[in-house]
């Protein structure tokens, strides 16, 4: 059952336009899934997944560029709730997952060991962006927009949502699934 779908994961975390005020990690505040049906290259899901910030807060430069405020997020799930979630609701520590870089990945991983969660995750992750680059046979490594642009694939929703993103990632890895470039 797992190896038909592939999680297409995509993080929002607190950020700031300077560098992270003392004591204050990146943290995720958003999760966002898309669960691509790999036998039919079909998306057949999107979550947005909020996470309520444990050790930072949601600066004004985070809200502009997520749209998130920290009320919203104040009222989302704690960190090892939102992972409980990926376990349950998307086999994620069975399912091969995908994200744009290795961002979401290390953002994880770090965030997990910070705080004791168990990861969420299984081994088998594929970096969309490299994979992506090497379909184009460049050594330019593209970001989601540019990427989607290129490909003559409309942006669906609001950059910088968890959601949004996965699921236009998602679109992206159905692209090179349809030209056999897809390494997953």
């Amino acid at each position: 059952m797992s190896e038909r779908y592939l999680n297409v994961v995509d993080v929002e975390a607190t950020c700031w336009d300077h560098p992270n005020p003392p004591g204050q990690p990146n943290e995720i505040i958003e999760i966002g899934v898309c669960v691509l049906d790999i036998d039919t290259r079909q998306r057949v899901a999107k979550r947005s997944i909020l996470v309520r910030p444990a050790r930072s807060q949601v600066s004004e430069f985070c809200t502009r560029l997520t749209t998130l405020t920290a009320e919203q997020v104040a009222g989302g799930l704690s960190f090892a709730q939102a992972c409980e979630v990926l376990r349950t609701e998307f086999h994620s520590d069975s399912r091969p997952w995908a994200s744009w870089g290795a961002y979401d990945r290390k953002q994880f991983e770090t965030q997990c060991a910070a705080t004791g969660v168990r990861y969420p995750f299984g081994s088998r992750h594929t970096n969309a962006k490299l994979a992506f680059s090497a379909a184009r046979d460049t050594r330019k490594r593209f970001g989601m927009a540019g990427a989607l642009y290129i490909s003559n694939i409309p942006l669906e929703g609001t950059h910088h949502r968890g959601d949004d993103d996965a699921w236009n990632i998602a679109a992206l890895i159905i692209e090179m699934m349809a030209q056999d470039h897809w390494p997953g």
